[in-house]
């Protein structure tokens, strides 16, 4: 990085990224590596975040590399005690990794409920207490990665928005209980974001477009969206933020009202006749019908 390239502030600090095989947490690790930061990798895909250490190292970046389980509160320990030996103590903590086990509430198992709660809520509360000592020695930040399914239910999707919620309110206690230490918590939450998880959904025809009309934006968003607001959180250009909860959906939480048929007023393209077909009769469901609408942030 050249010398006054580092407007966040980051060039050398330590940022430790969960989740940082793929995804959302491979762009937030390739991210911090590019604006100086050095980057701990954490995963329990060995393969996988070896790999994107590995890119991140052949970027010019520094990079480590850690295989764990984030719901092992011994694994995080254990992970926290390497990265202080190696490079010293965490200035930033982001809590991405999570998982979705399918089913409705009635069918849901309890093993997969409990599963899910496990990674996506007390794995980040065991992560945030394995690193809080060094983040008080630092006044470092935390960010944590929830989702617009924490505030709009995600039907048949088991736990996830429920762990997801959790998140939104585990962040704001870690502000009020940690903030007096000098360490800030904020969350974001992801609307619809194209990964590799959800690539598959984008081959059918006229899927994207009919997702991306209940965006404001009237786009997908890329795992780098998100990652570009975490680089802010997590930088002391954010220093007088903490408690807070950024939506990067692209507008589409403030879409309800346009999704509500009104004549005349809808601001939405002329469908093509399959889909006239197709679309409930006036006055029911949403303007663009259908449930493949369903908000979901893979």
């Amino acid at each position: 990085m050249r010398e006054g390239q580092d407007w966040l502030g980051l060039a050398a600090r330590v940022c430790v990224v969960t989740g940082a095989a793929s995804g959302i947490g491979a762009a937030m690790a390739a991210g911090f590596s590019a604006v100086g930061a050095r980057v701990v990798l954490l995963d329990r895909d060995g393969p996988g975040v070896r790999r994107m250490a590995e890119q991140v190292q052949a970027a010019g970046g520094e990079a480590q590399a850690w295989v764990c389980d984030i719901s092992d509160e011994a694994q995080m320990l254990e992970v926290a005690q390497k990265v202080q030996d190696t490079w010293g103590p965490c200035d930033a903590l982001i809590n991405n990794a999570g998982l979705l086990k399918a089913g409705t509430l009635e069918s849901v198992s309890v093993a997969d409920w409990n599963t899910v709660l496990s990674v996506n809520l007390t794995g980040y509360l065991l992560c945030a207490r394995a690193f809080k000592a060094q983040l008080q020695r630092t006044r470092g930040a935390l960010v944590h990665v929830a989702s617009i399914s924490a505030n709009f239910p995600q039907t048949a999707s088991g736990a996830y928005s429920a762990s997801k919620a959790g998140v939104l309110l585990l962040s704001r206690q870690m502000a009020t209980e940690w903030g007096p230490l000098g360490i800030r918590s904020n969350a974001i939450c992801p609307g619809m974001i194209r990964t590799a998880l959800s690539a598959k959904f984008y081959e059918e025809p006229g899927f994207e477009a009919r997702r991306a009309q209940v965006t404001a934006s009237r786009r997908i968003g890329e795992p780098q969206d998100i990652a570009d607001v975490a680089l802010f959180l997590a930088s002391p250009r954010s220093a007088y933020v903490n408690g807070a909860e950024i939506a990067v959906d692209g507008g589409m939480s403030s879409m309800l009202m346009d999704m509500v048929p009104r004549p005349g007023f809808n601001q939405c393209p002329p469908r093509s006749t399959a889909a006239r077909v197709a679309a409930p009769p006036r006055g029911r469901g949403l303007a663009w019908g259908g449930p493949a609408l369903r908000p979901n942030t893979t």
